[in-house]
């Protein structure tokens, strides 16, 4: 179980953002779609595609981006029948970010984790869908506190 989601149960947190879907003791409420990105060093082959090509992925070193819980990205490997080259994993993005800046691995990342980075890469669109619900996720809104209730109603005016 993600580490959020275990807080949330324990009730060590009263709410966490977290990829949907969630366990199904909790309440969640949908937030965005947040698309993946393949992200390759600016001299890259491909640099130039309009959508870069799933298949190409598993050309090279890939780094893998893994939190926990089953990464998204491995769940698209499985979907398309595809095995990366998996040359590192890590859960730390900037790290997997770095080490693309260097030429030695490609990766896939989500569009939010992307905005106003300080590296020198290229984040090209798949050829096939790929992204991850966001959400909010709480044990119940009956029980949740006052601070929690008035972030929920907030929610609708972002």
């Amino acid at each position: 179980m993600p580490e959020i989601e275990e807080w949330i149960l324990e009730g060590r947190v009263d709410c966490g953002f977290l990829r949907l879907p969630a366990q199904p003791e909790l309440e969640t409420i949908f937030l965005e779609q947040d698309n993946l990105l393949a992200i390759i060093p600016e001299n890259h082959i491909l640099a130039d595609c309009k959508k870069f090509p799933i298949e190409a992925l598993c050309n090279g070193p890939f780094l893998l981006l893994e939190k926990g819980a089953k990464a998204e990205v491995s769940e698209i490997f499985e979907k398309y029948g595809l095995t990366p080259k998996v040359h590192f994993t890590t859960w730390d993005d900037y790290a997997i970010m770095s080490i693309v800046e260097c030429g030695l691995g490609i990766s896939i990342l989500p569009h939010l984790i992307l905005k106003r980075v300080p590296y020198r890469i290229i984040a090209k669109e798949l050829d096939v869908p790929a992204y991850r619900n966001i959400g909010l996720a709480f044990k119940s809104k009956k029980t949740a506190s006052i601070a929690v209730k008035r972030f929920i109603d907030y929610l609708q005016y972002r």
